[in-house]
């Protein structure tokens, strides 16, 4: 039995060419593989001594060759193949070990230049993989160190490996050559001219892993499942832990990645309820119990059923509260003993762990995605992801009267909110919670009337609470509906041709209002 090695990342390989050849397989390698391997006391005859060639073109010709490829691809059960290996004196290669050039690692790097890549264009490695994976039946083809400790476990036990085994590496290998491929069309279509790289290239080629097939999709007659991206950003719905309760439905997932999106862009502790995809309470507290008792008190009625979600360790006192309604999933970065302990007796509630991400400058570290893309007929819309915060000083008065310190508060947060609400989205908060959430509707002042009727079913006074809309007022109607349901201070994005007309509206009514200059449509 023969094995081929040619690896560009060499975690583990000498303890997997150890097993082998005491296995008794016979190590084959190139250049820089087989040098390291002799220095460890192992017999290796280099690919050069197979083919009769020395390696050419500083490394880029070593394994392109028929002595290599033929006892790849060369079928065991058909005789011709056979005779034509013992004709041209070629030996059958029945265990192939390749990683390929990290162009991936390469390209990330800001300064990486296009000669760069270009050389870490791997062309002899993703060959091999391909003949050898072609010939699963023939051929165990290793692509990752994961896979070197199975193998070997295998050759101990029987002196070979299963076909079962085979076919999943075949597998495994031809998926590792697609998103190889696929790495190198997104960044040599994204190049422009100057040398910088376009957020949209000129073909998108997406690369997701199956996580789990689902019960059905948003309805029972439709199929589903749910795959995450190949590199998951950390803090990410695709990472969570499910610690307990049913399996996940489509609906479910879709629900959790928009409470979770939403409470982590909190700083301070905080709970998001969500209901269809739409906030229906978000509140901030001194600890998890505080946060979700003000949030549930914005509409109990939707809460039924809902999505919670924190950005906080949930604690036993918390969790007794949360126990007390009907929850689909509950999210936290982490559940205390006494937690679990409550949710010990309601098999049916999802929890899922997830760890806060790391935090920095990119929309990476902060556990955001880069881009959003929507399905339509024959297509895809891609966009970059609303990752835009806002800060104070990028807040503008418009109106005579000023808003105060707690005012501001009150307006940056109904702001963040309004954020993650369906367009058209209006939000009356106060005192860190929102007070009435009007989402979705065709038209603001539907929004608004929505909203302002949910804090009265709620029992909620909207006196004195700040609004946030995704989007400008077209008219002044709209304003006046929040005004006369209690607002007293208001933030938009600003940016319509009546905006004079709302503004004088704003004064007229003795309102505070500010301008953001950042929309938020949310479709």
């Amino acid at each position: 039995m023969n094995a081929l090695i040619s690896v560009s990342d060499k975690s583990g390989i000498v303890e997997l060419a150890r097993a082998l050849h005491d296995a008794g397989v016979r190590l084959i390698s190139t250049g820089g593989t087989a040098k390291l391997l002799a220095e460890q006391g192992l017999p290796v005859t280099e690919v050069a001594e197979v083919t009769g060639f020395p390696e050419m073109l500083d490394g880029r010709v070593k394994t392109l060759h028929p002595k290599i490829h033929g006892g790849l691809l060369a079928r065991r059960d058909h005789p011709d193949h056979v005779a034509a290996l013992k004709r041209h004196m070629i030996s059958t290669i029945d265990i192939l070990v390749v990683n390929l050039y990290p162009f991936e690692s390469t390209v990330a790097r800001a300064d990486c230049t296009l000669e760069e890549a270009i050389e870490n264009i791997d062309i002899g490695g993703p060959a091999m993989v391909r003949s050898g994976a072609k010939n699963w039946k023939d051929v165990a083809v290793l692509t990752d160190a994961s896979q070197y400790g199975p193998v070997v476990a295998e050759l101990k036990a029987s002196g070979q490996v299963s076909q079962k085994t085979k076919f999943a590496l075949a597998v495994a290998a031809f998926n590792r050559i697609s998103n190889y491929d696929a790495a190198i069309s997104d960044h040599l279509s994204a190049l422009q001219e100057d040398g910088s790289l376009s957020p949209f290239p000129a073909q998108a080629n997406g690369r997701f892993v199956k996580l789990q097939d689902l019960r059905y999709g948003e309805n029972p007659h439709q199929q589903a499942a749910f795959y995450r991206d190949l590199y998951p950003a950390p803090g990410s719905l695709a990472v969570a832990q499910q610690l307990q309760g049913k399996e996940l439905s489509y609906n479910n997932i879709a629900d959790a990645d928009a409470a979770w999106e939403c409470v982590k862009s909190f700083d301070t502790p905080a709970c998001v309820i969500v209901k269809h995809a739409n906030p229906c309470g978000v509140a901030i507290g001194k600890d998890p119990l505080e946060a979700y008792s003000k949030a549930f008190q914005t509409d109990p009625t939707s809460a039924f059923g809902g999505i919670i979600a924190f950005n906080r360790p949930l604690d036993g006192a918390g969790a007794q509260a949360v126990s007390k309604q009907f929850v689909e999933v509950l999210m936290a970065p982490d559940f205390s003993p006494e937690a679990l302990q409550v949710f010990a007796g309601k098999a049916n509630v999802r929890l899922l762990k997830i760890a806060l991400p790391p935090g920095g400058e990119r929309a990476w570290d902060k556990g955001q995605n880069l881009m959003d893309v929507k399905r339509v007929g024959s297509g895809l819309l891609m966009q970059t992801a609303d990752n835009r915060g806002l800060t104070l000083d990028e807040l503008k008065c418009v109106t005579k009267k000023k808003p105060s310190a707690d005012e501001l508060e009150d307006l940056l947060f109904a702001w963040k909110v309004a954020k993650f609400v369906k367009s058209n989205a209006i939000v009356f908060c106060k005192g860190g919670m929102t007070m009435g959430v009007g989402a979705g509707q065709m038209s603001r002042l539907d929004s608004a009337r929505i909203a302002s009727i949910k804090a009265q079913h709620a029992k909620l006074t909207l006196q004195g609470t700040a609004v946030a809309s995704d989007a400008f007022f077209p008219f002044r109607d709209g304003l006046d509906v929040v005004v006369d349901a209690g607002a007293t201070c208001v933030i938009q994005p600003g940016g319509s041709m009546r905006d004079q007309e709302v503004i004088a509206a704003a004064d007229e009514r003795g309102v505070a209002m500010v301008f953001t200059g950042v929309r938020h449509f949310r479709h």
